[in-house]
């Protein structure tokens, strides 16, 4: 998992970005980095999959200022906040405003390894949750109805029966159904019936 994610490394000290991110390279670490927060905001993606590292203190937007922004926009992807100025309230405000972790810099090498793979493993997570959503929002009522009784272990001749159509229409649907989830025939559930009475779905 670690190789198909990015860390988006935000911070206005040259020297600590291209230090970071010689480190995560070495690591096995895909890195972007951005000079500024404003930077990132203009390339970010929907699809990013990583973690955001952020430093709290910039000319202009800040770290905390950036993750709110990201949150606004429905951004998914997990951020951790890094200062060489620790405090109590920042590391609070960071935390509430959703931050999976506040690092003071110096970094431990170690820690930063630990919190960076822990926050991509949770966001790899949190996609695998969302893709099976997102995917069945395509599909039409009946082809949900399809769905939920084929979750809950009903064969297609069961199917046909609770929605009053044919064995075949229900071979139908599962079939719009695999192409619209991109799921394996078998992830459908066994289609093999004999042909029905030949009425075609809705």
């Amino acid at each position: 998992m670690k190789s198909d994610a990015t860390v988006f490394i935000v911070d206005d000290d040259m020297a600590m970005r291209d230090s970071l991110a010689l480190l995560l390279g070495l690591k096995g670490f895909r890195t972007q980095i951005f000079a500024n927060a404003e930077n990132l905001l203009n390339a970010h993606d929907a699809t990013w999959f990583g973690c955001i590292l952020a430093d709290v203190r910039m000319p202009g937007m800040g770290g905390l200022e950036l993750q709110a922004e990201l949150s606004k926009r429905g951004g998914d992807v997990p951020v951790i906040i890094m200062t060489a100025y620790g405090d109590v309230a920042t590391a609070r405000a960071a935390l509430k405003g959703g931050a999976v972790d506040f690092l003071e810099k110096p970094i431990d090498d170690a820690v930063l390894i630990d919190v960076l793979q822990s926050a991509i493993d949770a966001h790899g997570l949190h996609k695998q949750k969302a893709a099976p959503a997102k995917g069945t929002a395509q599909l039409t009522i009946r082809e949900q109805e399809v769905l939920d009784r084929v979750g809950a272990g009903l064969n297609v001749r069961q199917i046909a029966n609770q929605l009053g159509i044919s064995p075949r229409t229900v071979e139908v649907y599962k079939s719009r159904m695999t192409q619209k989830l991109r799921i394996r025939e078998g992830e459908a559930g066994n289609t093999s019936v004999s042909p029905g009475d030949g009425d075609e779905p809705a």
